[in-house]
């Protein structure tokens, strides 16, 4: 009987010391927590806008396609372009972080996307500066990932840069 008493105190102990919100904290300790939970809630309310708008703007897209009856190549882009926003969106929601390759992914797109539709208004030199664009976007993605493959991040960076976001 004894010696579970001494567990149970043991244990009552244990917990007391891993709880942090015990502990006394400073003011300016308790004002930078509240401004750090301030800013994640400015940050998820603002990637909850974006996700809506991102969504809205696929939606009056498909809703444009449905009424002219026909798809074009550049509605598809406009959509595709949404769609990784909007996979970018999430991503960030749920991991708190973000590869740069997904911005760069969006930007050879849109300059696809660009290319196609001004291209036959478009100087030949406008249009060789945008193809030379989208080529040093996928040169820049093909460095990340060869970079991403051969030096890999350590559990713990990724750890610690998923904490320090929260």
């Amino acid at each position: 009987m004894r010696r579970v008493a001494e567990l149970r105190a043991f244990s009552i102990e244990s917990r007391n010391m891993l709880n942090t919100s015990t502990v006394a904290c400073s003011p300016a300790e308790r004002i930078r927590r509240r401004f750090g939970r301030f800013l994640h809630a400015a940050e998820l309310a603002g990637l909850i806008v974006i996700g809506l708008a991102t969504a809205f703007a696929m939606a009056q897209e498909a809703w444009k396609v449905v009424l002219a009856g026909e798809v074009s190549l550049t509605d598809l882009l406009l959509m595709f372009l949404y769609l990784e926003v909007l996979a970018m969106d999430v991503r960030y929601l749920r991991l708190g972080r973000l590869p740069v390759r997904f911005p760069l992914f969006i930007a050879m797109t849109s300059l696809a996307r660009d290319l196609i539709l001004r291209g036959a208004t478009d100087s030949p030199e406008r249009m060789l500066m945008t193809t030379f664009g989208i080529v040093l976007l996928a040169l820049g993605v093909l460095i990340l990932s060869f970079g991403q493959h051969r030096y890999p991040a350590e559990v713990g960076d990724v750890e610690d840069d998923v904490r320090a976001s929260r």
